[in-house]
């Protein structure tokens, strides 16, 4: 086992800022300023932009908290962990903290990102804070690294790049599975909102049913029940496995109408995450019980000329979300309601067409699960790695 060293002794660490938001001349310049939300699309661990820019007199605001390349970012706030290296001259604001060797011949700085990866847990449950978990600048510079010779650093680190590379290759695959659906989608159906290939057009009402989710207290007792929340959602289009379903506790079964059958489809009506709102699913409990949350809105099928996957496809199609969430002011809606979604109208393609569709879909689906099951073993295998890597088991 490597001694262990207060990160304060080998590392620089501070934040960054944020120039006043009264003064536009701080903002729109040609400095990157990393937030919070750069560190989460550093999909590969790097970042190299930023979505906002400031000016040299923003910069001034702050005290000229500027970091160099290959300096480590970490998250002390929402993200709380989560880390990525710059590959440019750039600024952050204070919820990160910008990481540097101070001498990069004692510590590599990609061992020291994997490090922070394998005491992530850690980091989150020493957290503070109620509303919001947050580390500090000062609960980090206490932290103790264990410091290997920076050879077996470097070895170390070049066996977690390889691992991460493999389990990179995998969500990628999936990723490009999940882009040929769309691809299909608007190859056998065009444009839903232009409507280019000039199908029917009505609303859902006609084909079917809605009903607002299910109000419960969390110090219900009684009966035991699962529940489709606003968390299931992710980037799922069904739901056919309720084994990672939440579980919730009713004083009493619900109503019939507030149990789910094979091929609802769920919205989110609203969240904190405007992302999420409009976002939908379909779900297959065959005879288990399960209800959905008041954060959704149930759509039951009553009519075979629509089928739940041209559905679910049709509202994840980008243009078709946006269209659904202007309001008559061009505005951005925080949430959607069943008001909203009986006034869309929609395109009816012929039955046959979508029941194509689902075929193909169905293909695509089989060869994702097989490409999850490979990203499992490879997730598992690079959290076996991590774990041995910071106990000396690795080299």
């Amino acid at each position: 086992m490597s001694e262990l060293v207060d990160l304060k002794k080998i590392c620089n660490i501070s934040s960054g800022g944020t120039p006043s938001r009264k003064k536009n001349s701080f903002y729109g310049g040609s400095i990157k300023w990393a937030k919070i939300s750069d560190l989460e699309r550093a999909g590969d661990g790097f970042i190299y932009d930023t979505d906002e820019k400031i000016t040299s007199d923003g910069l001034d605001n702050i005290r000229n908290r500027i970091f160099e390349p290959d300096t480590l970012f970490l998250a002390m706030y929402g993200s709380v962990g989560k880390t990525a290296i710059t590959k440019d001259k750039m600024s952050c604001n204070q919820a990160i903290l910008g990481i540097t060797a101070k001498d990069d011949k004692k510590l590599n700085l990609k061992y020291l990102r994997y490090w922070l990866d394998s005491i992530k847990e850690k980091l989150l449950n020493s957290a503070k804070g109620v509303a919001l978990k947050n580390l500090s600048a000062g609960m980090v510079k206490e932290l103790k690294i264990p410091l290997p010779p920076i050879a077996n650093q470097k070895r170390i680190a070049e066996i977690l790049d390889n691992a991460t590379t493999l389990r990179d290759k995998t969500k990628q695959l999936i990723e490009e599975y999940d882009q040929l659906a769309q691809s299909i989608f608007l190859e056998m159906f065009g444009d839903p909102v232009i409507n280019d290939k000039k199908f029917n057009l009505n609303s859902l009402l006609n084909f079917g049913s809605f009903k607002n989710g299910l109000n419960f207290s969390s110090n219900e007792t009684g009966f035991e029940i699962k529940t489709l929340g606003v968390g299931d959602f992710k980037t799922r289009y069904i739901i056919n496995d309720l084994q990672n379903l939440s579980t919730i506790h009713l004083t009493k079964l619900p109503a019939e109408d507030y149990l789910l059958k094979n091929g609802d489809l769920i919205f989110v009506r609203s969240n904190g995450n405007k992302k999420l709102v409009g976002r939908c699913l379909a779900l297959y409990p065959n005879n288990e019980k399960v209800t959905f949350s008041g954060f959704c809105i149930r759509y039951r099928l009553k009519d075979k000329n629509l089928t739940a996957v041209f559905l679910t496809f049709l509202f994840r199609n980008a243009r078709f979300k946006q269209m659904m969430l202007q309001s008559g002011r061009g505005a951005n809606i925080q949430n959607i309601n069943q008001k909203i979604l009986s006034d869309l109208k929609i395109i009816i393609p012929p039955i046959k067409l979508q029941n194509q569709f689902a075929d193909k879909i169905a293909l695509i689906e089989q060869q994702k699960e097989l490409a999850k099951q490979e990203l499992k073993e490879s997730e598992d295998l690079f959290q076996a790695l991590l774990q041995k890597a910071f106990k000396g088991e690795l080299v």
